[in-house]
């Protein structure tokens, strides 16, 4: 296969890619990157009388995405990344942490927040790049191939996350 007919059908599947993965990050189901979950101190919060914390969280969804295509290279007979390495996209747990503060630190600091909001962790899988130990076809052997050493690479996993924290005191947060 020729280098511009790979060209051409590298773009054309690049496109329908990008177009089914439009098509379904527009659906509700794939909307959702985390689920909130409540704590609910509402009930003893009542019957107790008196303001007591309030606290949630959110948990990411982890969303497996498409792996690179291999790549063909001149003068290699496997694809340079034979087994590639697959994209998970995820995210650090988010919490809020709303109390109340007996007015230690004077009339105006009533309340302390603690929040931590959920954030995006990707991360690729270890993948392998191999090759063959023969090298291409040589006319001048009559289309036989010659041998060399057999070449092996493993690609490291990576992983990349920015999380954040805010703390905060105030009247009635």
């Amino acid at each position: 296969m020729k280098p511009t007919v790979r060209g051409t059908l590298a773009a054309v599947i690049t496109c329908v890619a990008a177009a089914a993965a439009g098509a379904v990050a527009a659906s509700p189901a794939a909307a959702a990157g985390s689920v909130p979950v409540p704590v609910p101190l509402e009930g003893v919060e009542n019957s107790l009388n008196m303001e007591l914390p309030h606290a949630g969280a959110e948990l990411p969804l982890p969303t497996p995405g498409s792996p690179e295509a291999p790549r063909y290279t001149e003068g290699r007979l496997l694809p340079d990344r034979a087994l590639p390495q697959l994209p998970v996209e995820a995210g650090l747990p988010g919490a809020d942490v709303r109390a109340p503060l007996p007015r230690v630190l004077g009339d105006d600091f009533d309340h302390a927040a603690a929040g931590a909001p959920a954030s995006a962790v990707n991360a690729l899988a270890p993948g392998a790049s191999l090759d063959a130990p023969l090298t291409a076809p040589d006319a001048g052997n009559f289309g036989v191939p010659g041998l060399k050493p057999p070449q092996a690479g493993v690609l490291a996993p990576a992983l990349s996350a920015v999380p954040a924290a805010d703390l905060a005191t105030g009247p009635g947060l």
